[in-house]
């Protein structure tokens, strides 16, 4: 299966992904979804931004497979079991699916 890592900087997310990989998936690319540059500091309630300046370096010397970035615009307003999209995009987590909207039109092999 060919697959999107989303990575965060973090040690967790680059074992998973090597993981996937050992187990015979196919890296496509990676994506991250940073904090904007002028809140380097307010925390996401959904994502590591933590590392986030790394996280580029990583994945183009070490990994070596196209990267994708998206600020994060959003502000944690869901925050139930179930995430419901109340039609504003104002969640942090819409974020993620415009990122993966970018990911898929310019990659159409990752499903």
């Amino acid at each position: 299966m060919k697959f999107v890592a989303l990575l965060s900087g973090g040690k967790d997310s680059i074992y998973s992904t090597l993981k996937a990989i050992q187990n015979g998936h196919e890296l496509v690319c990676c994506a991250h979804l940073a904090p904007m540059q002028e809140n380097t500091e307010e925390e996401s309630y959904m994502y590591q931004t933590a590392g986030s300046e790394v996280v580029k370096t990583q994945v183009e010397e070490c990994i070596g497979v196209p990267f994708y970035m998206r600020e994060i615009h959003g502000q944690s307003k869901i925050k139930s079991l179930v995430y419901e999209n109340d039609g504003d995009g104002s969640d942090e987590v819409e974020d993620l699916y415009i990122l993966l909207e970018q990911i898929q039109a310019n990659h159409p092999e990752v499903e």
